[in-house]
């Protein structure tokens, strides 16, 4: 009986990472990108510029347990030619040179992937949770570590919701993520000519509402 107990337990600390693989529950997520924007501001002594860009212009993808969020992964790219200043010279300018050259594919997506998470425990349906995210801003082909801090929201819908939603892009699971982080030009590798100083700042504020449904 003993040497038969000792070779139970010895098969279930052998099994022991697949029982804890399992009993996750790992979510993958896309972007609805209707349903999310990012903006980017520089605000100088005489002008604040605020681009900003929606649906077409946003990618991503999140891979979450809602138990143990602190584990997720996940990456969210902003296509640059489509971000919009309101004057069609100035948005020609920045995706010119010395800035982003967005004609060089490799400058054309803004990315930001995502390498660890700080919240305070598992996601709750309906509660937003304040979040810092560590991970590595990609301008440029520059990449720089940032933290963007924000909140994360768990939605959560019914069966009858789902079908209710479904035809807007909603699944069962749904994560509404809003977040603020700052870069720079010069951090990217870009400078700023010293005739535009005044119009236009080195330091840049980035603002994003980013809406994920179950995949």
């Amino acid at each position: 009986m003993r040497q038969r107990a000792g070779v139970v337990v010895l098969a279930v600390l052998a099994l022991g990472g697949d029982i804890g693989i399992a009993a996750a529950d790992v979510i993958g997520f896309k972007m609805l990108p209707r349903y999310s924007y990012a903006t980017f501001k520089t605000d100088a002594p005489l002008e604040t510029v605020v681009g900003h860009t929606a649906d077409a212009g946003l990618v991503g993808e999140l891979a979450v347990d809602p138990a143990r969020p602190q584990a997720a992964r996940g990456s969210v790219k902003v296509d640059m030619n489509t971000v919009r200043t309101g004057i069609d010279k100035r948005d020609a300018d920045m995706r010119g040179k010395p800035y982003l050259e967005t004609d060089v594919e490799g400058n054309r997506w803004v990315t930001f992937d995502v390498k660890n998470i700080e919240i305070a425990g598992p996601l709750e349906p309906g509660k937003p949770m304040p979040v810092r995210i560590q991970g590595v801003l990609t301008v440029k082909q520059k990449p720089v570590e940032r933290v963007a801090e924000g909140t994360v929201t768990y939605i959560k819908l019914t069966p009858e919701q789902v079908e209710q939603q479904k035809r807007f892009g909603f699944t069962t699971d749904n994560l509404k993520v809003r977040t603020k982080l700052a870069t720079t030009f010069t951090d990217h590798a870009m400078q700023v000519p010293q005739l535009l100083i005044l119009k236009l700042s080195n330091d840049i504020a980035i603002d994003t509402d980013l809406t994920f449904v179950r995949q």
